[in-house]
């Protein structure tokens, strides 16, 4: 059946794409000036051009093509931005005019684009939700308000850890990615609903990791009705059925969590303790159930459809980033044991022997700091960022860019840039100590959460839990590489899903430091 779809699938994309190919062609000649870029097939465009790996393909264009190239993946044009030069014109001079998204047919499913801080179309109820999390949600005072949490949760991590390394036996490594993870997982549940969502003995935790494991799943699938929308009703690869199964499991229990706070907000009698064991603090749902906008270019309060869905996107953003991220950086410390050595020397020497990292360590540890910026110079996890759209025709570095024309900013290239960064495929994390490069979206050659109007709103929180996270696992053990591999033959390759992790996983070996 599956061999039928898909011949069924090529059979009438074919005729339907050559159809469109041959009317475009003849429609007449467009004289304005495009970027420059590879030439195309017909109706596949360049899709043959991006390799399985596209932001390293697309990287290598520039030197042939230039700053900021033009593709034709299927039906959708496509400007691609590959150098800080075009990224600092872009940012400081287009941001407003490309403010859109482009949202792929999986996130159109149960309306999800609508509700997503991601994805919703600029306007006023994106500027809602924008000022929502960064107003009242990640904010320093809540920030620092959750620290407890944030150690109760990497603690527990190192403990699952400790306890795998002694089941595998001597010279097996863990898998280290997984374990952060379900920590970040579990972390982002108790921020966000003040409960551990892994927990084996919760049917609803457990039902609710599995239809967020599907949700990253499907939307890190490229899906052919993107390419060609004109066959999105085919729904060739089954992506959206998929996606419209897990979505909706996961919307309807994270809607039972909402009503189950509800009802224990009605039942809690004034000045008394709540129901969450008598932390008077409020977490993320709370801040979104007591959220009161104007009414007149806000709603007055957030539906119960978006609600949800926020909550969805709160684990969808921050989980994966977050383990894949951890998991490049220690596999760059495993392979430059030199600055190992210097980032666990300079954590004895603030940290101590006796007692775990803390938060408040953060801003006493430069060598740290600059491993992350490193690693997220070498391995932004989402290498395009979220795709933006053109709102208008506009012109961009002279060249005409058509209304509706997808962007991709190619973060991995730029943080490459020749013009800019020295030796720049070395990890060198001395780079950046006494440097006031940071990722706040304010150096256009380091751009690792985006900048301008769309950035990554939750950056405060991930600068948090990266440190915090990487600093715990090389302060607590000292890791070496699975008996099987050796620096020299550890894969590094890459692979694209929701974000650029190893195409292998690191497994990696931790040894209890002696105290």
């Amino acid at each position: 059946m599956e061999w039928s779809s898909a011949f069924v699938f090529y059979l009438i994309s074919f005729i339907i794409s050559s159809l469109v190919f041959l009317l475009l062609r003849h429609s007449g000649s467009n004289r304005r000036r495009f970027p420059p870029g590879p030439p195309g097939w017909p109706i596949i465009g360049n899709l043959f051009d991006l390799g399985s790996m596209p932001h390293r393909s697309l990287t290598d264009f520039r030197a042939k093509y230039g700053d900021v190239i033009w593709l034709r993946l299927g039906a959708i044009n496509t400007m691609v931005i590959l150098s800080t030069k075009a990224s600092t014109d872009f940012f400081k001079n287009h941001d407003l005019e490309f403010a859109e998204r482009t949202v792929t047919e999986t996130m159109r499913v149960h309306g999800y684009d609508q509700g997503s801080l991601a994805l919703a179309p600029y306007g006023s109820h994106w500027r809602a939700l924008r000022r929502l999390v960064t107003v009242e949600m990640i904010v320093s005072k809540r920030i620092n308000e959750t620290v407890p949490i944030r150690a109760k949760c990497v603690n527990k991590m190192l403990e699952w850890i400790e306890e795998e390394a002694g089941k595998l036996g001597v010279g097996n490594g863990v898998h280290v990615a997984r374990f952060v993870f379900l920590s970040t997982f579990n972390l982002l549940g108790n921020l966000m609903l003040s409960r551990d969502l892994w927990d084996p003995e919760s049917k609803d935790g457990s039902e609710f990791f599995g239809s967020m494991m599907g949700l990253l799943e499907w939307t890190g699938h490229a899906n052919l009705a993107d390419l060609f929308p004109w066959l999105k009703w085919l729904d060739p690869q089954g992506l959206q059925r998929r996606m419209k199964r897990d979505l909706g499991k996961a919307l309807e229990i994270a809607s039972e969590f909402v009503k189950e706070r509800v009802e224990a907000k009605k039942k809690k009698k004034k000045n008394e303790e709540d129901s969450r064991g008598g932390d008077l603090k409020k977490d993320f749902l709370d801040v979104l159930l007591e959220f009161e906008g104007s009414g007149k270019d806000e709603p007055t309060k957030i539906s119960d459809r978006d609600l949800n869905i926020f909550i969805l996107e709160v684990f969808m953003a921050g989980a994966e980033t977050t383990s894949s991220s951890t998991e490049w950086a220690l596999t760059e410390l495993l392979l430059n044991p030199e600055s190992m050595t210097k980032a666990k020397a300079e954590l004895n020497l603030v940290v101590g022997p006796n007692r775990k990292l803390e938060e408040s360590d953060i801003e006493h540890l430069p060598y740290l700091q600059a491993v992350v910026k490193e690693n997220l110079r070498l391995h932004p996890p989402i290498p395009f960022l979220v795709p933006r759209k053109a709102i208008q025709d506009t012109t961009f570095m002279g060249y005409h860019i058509p209304k509706n024309t997808q962007v991709f900013v190619d973060v991995w290239a730029i943080g490459r840039d020749p013009d800019v960064w020295d030796d720049p495929s070395r990890f060198k994390p001395e780079r950046f100590i006494g440097s006031k490069l940071d990722f706040k979206g304010q150096n256009y050659e380091y751009l690792p959460f985006g900048a301008g109007r769309r950035m990554c709103a939750g950056v405060p929180l991930a600068h948090r839990m990266l440190h915090l996270l990487l600093g715990s696992l090389i302060h607590q053990f000292d890791w070496e590489l699975d008996s099987s591999v050796t620096p020299e033959t550890l894969d590094t390759k890459d692979k694209m899903g929701v974000t650029v992790r190893k195409s292998e996983p690191l497994l990696a070996v931790p040894k209890k430091c002696v105290v």
